[in-house]
Order: C-alpha cells, then sequence, then structure tokens
C-alpha cells in the first residue's frame, strides 16, 4: 500500500503544531504558572522548549521521515542487525492510548463547557458556589461525561477515517485557522479589561522574589516538564507526522516552526486567562480548576460574558480536539503498519477500544470516586501520572539515544536527515550537548517527576 504524504507543508506544519497544541497549552500551561509565579515560570519554559523541545522534536521527526514508518517500524528500519530498539515502539503506542484514555475526557469537559455557556446555564451574576456547582455536578454524572466524552472519540475517528488528505490535513487546516482567530479575538478583549495591567505585569514580568517563594528549583523543575508535556514528545506522537513528510526542508526548521505555534499559542492563553484573573480579583494559581471554575466566575461577572466563555471554549474545544485527531492517526497508522490492517478495519476497532478505555476515567469521579491508584492519586492522575512522569520522558530519552549514539542509528545519519532540504541546519557543534547535557536534563525530569 502506498504511504500517503501531506498535500502541502501548511498542512504539515498545522497539523503537527495541532498535535502539540492542546490541554498542555491552554489548560495546563496557564495552571502551572500561576501556580510557579508567572513571569519567572515563563522565561524558563521558553528556555527549556528551545534547548530541550526542539532537539527531541527533530529526532522523533527525523526517526519518521527517514524510515517512511510509524513507531516500531520506523526502529526496526533504522537499528542495527539484532537490536531492540523497536521494543520502545510498542511503548509508544501504549503511551498513545493511555494518552487518550484521559484526554478524551477533559476534552469532553471542553466541549460540554461550551454547550453551556452558549445554551445560557451559567447565567450574569451567578455566585461563585453556584458557577463551582455546575463543575461538581457534571463529574457527578457518569452519563453525561461518558456522553461527551464519546462524541469527541467518535467524531475524532469519523475524521480520521478520510485518510490522512481528505481527513486529518483538510480538518485541521480549518480548526487550527478558527483556533488562531478566536484566540487574537479573545486576547484583546481581555487586554481592554480594567486592571489587566496587574495581570499582565505578573505573567510577563519575572519576579524572582515570588518565585523563590514557590521555590525556584520547583519552578525551573515545573518548566522542564512543561516543554516536554507540551510538545507531546516521547510517545511517537509526533514520529508518524515525520514518516508523511517531504524532504524538500530541513527538520531543524520546521521544528523551530512547530515550537513557535505551540509556544504562541500557551503565551496568549495566559494572555486571555490572567488580565482576565486580575481585572476581577480572582486569584490565578487555583491550579487544574482554573479553567472550570476560575474562569467561569470571571465570565459571568463580565459585560456580554456569555458570549465570551462560548467563544473561550470552542476555542477550547478545538485545541485539544487537534490532538486528539493526531494521536487517533498515530494509533491507526501503527495498526495498519504492524497488522496489515485496512484503515477502515483500523477505525472500526480502535474506536471501540478508545471507548472502553476511556470509561475509567469517566466512572473515577463518581461510581469509582473511592478508587485511588498510584500514590493516592484518582484514575485521570494516575493516567496521566504514568504518561507526563513516565513516558514522555523516559521515551524522549529513549529517541535522543537512539539517535545520537553509536549503539542507535548514530549522530552521522541523524544529522543528515535532519539537514536534508531548505532551511535551519543543525550544526554538528550540538553533538557533546547531545551527548552529555541533554540526556543528564532529561533524567532530571524523569528522576524528579518519580520522587
Amino acid at each position: 500500500m502506498e504511504r500517503e504524504n501531506f498535500q502541502s507543508r501548511l498542512g504539515f506544519l498545522l497539523v503537527s503544531a495541532g498535535c502539540a497544541i492542546g490541554i498542555g497549552n491552554v489548560w495546563r500551561f496557564p495552571f502551572v504558572t500561576g501556580e510557579n509565579g508567572g513571569g519567572v515560570f515563563v522565561l524558563f519554559y521558553l528556555i527549556f522548549l528551545l534547548c530541550m523541545g526542539v532537539p527531541v522534536l527533530t529526532m522523533e521527526l527525523a526517526v519518521g521521515r527517514a524510515a517512511k514508518k510509524s513507531a516500531v517500524l520506523g526502529y526496526k528500519a533504522l537499528e542495527k542487525e539484532g537490536q531492540k530498539w523497536h521494543i520502545h515502539g510498542w511503548f509508544c503506542m501504549i503511551g498513545c492510548v493511555l494518552l487518550m484514555m484521559y484526554y478524551t475526557t477533559v476534552s469532553g469537559w471542553m466541549i460540554s463547557y461550551f454547550f453551556k455557556f452558549l445554551t445560557g446555564t451559567f447565567e450574569k451574576g451567578m455566585d461563585a458556589a453556584a458557577v463551582g456547582g455546575v463543575f461538581g455536578s457534571m463529574l457527578a454524572d457518569p452519563v453525561e461525561m461518558g456522553a461527551w466524552m464519546a462524541v469527541m472519540v467518535l467524531a475524532g475517528f469519523v475524521v480520521c477515517s478520510f485518510g490522512l488528505q481528505k481527513g486529518l490535513e483538510r480538518i485541521s487546516k480549518f480548526m487550527m485557522s478558527a483556533l488562531l482567530l478566536l484566540i487574537v479575538v479573545l486576547v484583546i478583549h481581555s487586554l481592554l479589561l480594567p486592571g489587566a495591567g496587574e495581570g499582565l505585569s505578573f505573567y510577563l514580568l519575572p519576579d524572582f522574589k515570588r518565585a523563590m517563594d514557590v521555590g525556584l528549583g520547583k519552578v525551573i523543575t515545573a518548566a522542564m516538564n512543561q516543554a516536554f508535556f507540551t510538545l507531546s514528545l516521547g510517545i511517537g506522537a509526533m514520529e508518524i507526522f515525520g514518516s508523511y513528510m517531504s524532504s524538500d526542508h530541513t527538520l531543524t526548521g520546521e521544528s523551530v516552526r512547530i515550537c513557535g505555534l505551540d509556544t504562541f499559542v500557551a503565551i496568549m492563553s495566559g494572555l486571555i486567562i490572567f488580565p482576565a484573573c486580575f481585572s476581577f480579583g480572582v486569584q490565578p494559581d487555583a491550579g487544574p480548576s482554573l479553567i472550570f471554575v476560575t474562569l467561569p466566575n470571571v465570565f459571568v461577572n463580565m459585560a456580554g460574558g456569555r458570549i465570551w466563555g462560548t467563544l473561550f471554549f470552542l476555542f477550547m474545544t478545538f485545541a485539544s480536539f487537534s490532538t486528539i485527531i493526531a494521536v487517533f492517526e498515530n494509533l491507526l497508522a501503527s495498526c495498519i503498519d504492524n497488522f496489515g490492517w485496512s484503515r477502515r478495519k483500523a477505525v472500526i476497532v480502535n474506536g471501540i477500544f478508545i471507548l472502553a478505555a476511556s470509561m475509567p476515567c469517566v466512572l473515577g469521579y463518581n461510581v469509582w470516586r473511592d478508587l485511588h491508584i498510584i500514590g493516592g492519586r484518582d484514575v485521570l492522575d494516575s493516567e496521566d501520572f504514568i504518561v507526563s512522569n513516565l513516558l514522555l520522558p523516559g521515551g524522549s530519552l529513549v529517541y535522543l539515544l537512539f539517535c545520537v549514539s553509536r549503539w542507535g542509528w548514530g549522530f552521522d545519519n541523524y544529522l543528515e536527515e535532519v539537514n536534508k532540504g531548505r532551511g535551519l541546519k543543525m550544526s554538528r557543534a550540538f553533538k557533546p550537548f547531545f551527548l552529555v547535557v541533554l540526556p543528564v536534563l532529561i533524567l532530571i525530569i524523569l528522576v524528579q517527576g518519580l520522587i
């Protein structure tokens, strides 16, 4: 079967950025920034994204483009005879499944809130208890949560059933364009709110005293973690798009563009949220509930809040759905490559499996609310712990060692692949950094996550 390719370079960039842009940017980034004191965290995040995120992204894409296969067969095509690097490819598939087991539920929350604002569930002047009660009621209702999760899963597999160009690429172009337009409108609105300047100052001006109060070490490791989480590196989620790429452009240049789009959305999300919070006297360090409790409190108290809430959660839905269809494509391509399935069979089998596998996360907030798995964590947090603290940094370390060590594909082969085409070239001078410094930084993330 001939392998599909992207119709255009823009399609590749938007689909790849869409995979990276998701709840890591628009849900996790703002609340982690709030918890870690604002500006100093953002500064370290940008540094780590450049010195860690971009290099590892080039490595995933290089394996995909050189092999023209999904993770397992990609490793097999490039590893030396008798080597077992391809075993990590199976862990990549497991990682993508685990990610979707809770990501689809959180995406369901996004579309649920979009419809709640659209239909007037949130009314002007609601008190904080009533706003928080909406979130609590949703979590307590397995039917409502399960239905919205199923909507996201089924919609995702329907899009992917049309193939790379007619499904994933076409929908991603529309959604990413709409997302970028929505985010600009929402940012302009937030910046024009009275008192927005205080939120901007908290968000963008590094205040080391505030960072020291949180703990500078905690701020730095949180920034390192976020740089990895936001790009979904280490589980082959980006590798698959390398396999659909042409060799017209260098992978360093394309990786910088993907990271640029990803960072733009993350930074702009903060520009929506922090001015609005400070404008209405709401603390920005509310943690994961920032999006679903704190922000709706802000919207119900502002002029035209129903409209702004509707637009905000439409933007959030697009951001999370873009990742869902990208990861689903990875799962489909892996089944087609490894098991010889048709796309139709892969869609049906994966669709049924992901629907079933996502139910524990839904039930973990109601029927199974007393179930605590890893270190007292509930189902969602346990699944997230495995993906974020083990599979993403651990997988990134495997890709790094495979690409730069003499026991894997090797630095020369990686460098040749990454520099094919026009654009920004990767310098050989980075080899010592890749061999010595970068593995240590990733190990720090891995150990810190386990502690």
